[in-house]
């Protein structure tokens, strides 16, 4: 492959509006210098890293491998890079995660075979590839090289560019890659979910996404059983309040209290979003400091209620009695400081809306905020948002008819 092919191949891959996640060890490090020399590299590029020392690799998959060099080990990589592109990704956008693993020719003779195997996840498939090279033919430098073109046209492939297959690497007669291919439909990802395969399921239904703060999400999470006026109108004020963002939903598969929704509920309730032309994330996280781990620097759009579980007390001049819930910080003020500041440091605020509480409307100021939290937290204004409406109550009248 000439160097004017590898940069029409990179030029396509930069107009496609995939985003990629790589991780490669062991070879294959002409691709980040392919892919970062051609304008337009920040439309692709997320993230790379190089975990070229064992402890490295160990805490980049967050296990020993069996093989440090094998298919295996590429396809973990590639998954650990799928989720870390789904992170790091502008909502809706496609993400392709890339992992490379490689034993290729070194100071000193090597007794094994010099090979590399790669993989590419995306929504909807894995990937893989291994070769065996022919030994003695080639110095490193010269196997860096086919080992990246192999890379480079993988990425290619998996970013849908037309004609990438057209493509032929400098690999011999006899160098024939060993290629394997999962697809997935929608219900197998969501079972990847809710397993915690992966981390989060993005539905981009919304027609116009706002951008004027970078990659920021606005999310309201909830069960959205059913979703309702209120929640719309919630996040619509919660938008007005904030300076931009990506105005977002957020179920999760995932509930404190209650059994994992199956896929067929998740479905059901994906369908209004769908039917009200809003976007909404399915994930697998039911605490808020987890989701502030998945989704950093975000604004939280919560009620009055959801903010007393989180605080997990009220103002001694309530009526209303909270104590401290052993499930969520272990009965101790000392931990849910700790956890809520561990949510501050993420860049996470919460913007609070009234509620209804057992016949009471409570706002974020009848709540004693600590110190330490209280910028954390924004109140709603009672003139800007007021709704009693519940999912429950919708849910009992329907359940009445």
């Amino acid at each position: 492959m000439t160097d004017s092919l590898i940069r029409a191949l990179v030029e396509a891959i930069h107009s496609t509006p995939t985003q990629a996640v790589l991780y490669f060890s062991g070879g294959a490090s002409q691709v980040l210098g392919w892919l970062a020399a051609v304008p337009g590299a920040s439309n692709t590029v997320l993230e790379v890293i190089v975990p070229y020392s064992r402890m490295s690799m160990i805490q980049l998959l967050g296990k020993v491998p069996v093989q440090f060099t094998s298919k295996e080990t590429a396809e973990d990589m590639a998954l650990v890079a799928y989720n870390r592109a789904l992170k790091l990704s502008k909502p809706g956008s496609p993400v392709v995660g890339v992992g490379f693993t490689g034993s290729l020719a070194t100071t000193r003779p090597k007794l094994g075979d010099h090979r590399f195997y790669l993989s590419t996840r995306t929504s909807n498939r894995l990937w893989a590839s291994s070769v065996t090279l022919s030994k003695g033919l080639r110095n490193r430098e010269q196997e860096e090289r086919v080992s990246s073109q192999v890379l480079l046209k993988a990425i290619a492939e998996a970013c849908k560019v037309p004609n990438s297959t057209t493509f032929d690497s400098d690999l011999t007669e006899g160098e024939v890659p060993d290629v394997s291919e999962l697809h997935f439909d929608e219900d197998q990802e969501l079972e990847q979910l809710i397993q915690g395969k992966i981390c989060f399921k993005i539905f981009p239904f919304s027609s116009g996404t706002q951008t004027s703060n970078g990659d920021r999400k606005v999310i309201l999470s909830g069960s959205f059983n059913p979703l309702h006026d209120g929640h719309l109108k919630l996040l619509e004020v919660a938008m007005s309040l904030c300076s931009g963002g990506y105005p977002c939903f957020e179920l999760s598969a995932i509930n404190a209290d209650k059994p994992p929704l199956t896929v067929s509920q998740i479905k059901d309730r994906v369908k209004q979003f769908e039917k009200a032309g809003k976007t909404v994330i399915i994930s697998n996280q039911p605490y808020f400091y987890k989701k502030a781990q998945l989704f950093p620097g975000s604004a939280f759009v919560i009620g009055a209620d959801t903010a007393a579980r989180l605080i997990n007390f009220l103002s001694l001049s309530l009526s209303l009695s909270l104590s401290l819930q052993p499930k969520y910080y272990c009965g101790s003020y000392e931990n849910m400081i700790e956890t809520l500041v561990g949510c501050k440091r993420t860049g996470c605020t919460f913007l609070v809306g009234g509620r209804n509480m057992d016949g009471v409307f409570k706002v974020l100021e009848d709540f004693k905020i600590p110190d330490e939290l209280k910028d954390m937290f924004i109140s709603i204004p009672i003139d800007k948002f007021r709704m009693d409406i519940s999912s429950t109550e919708i849910r009992k009248g329907l359940e009445c008819k």
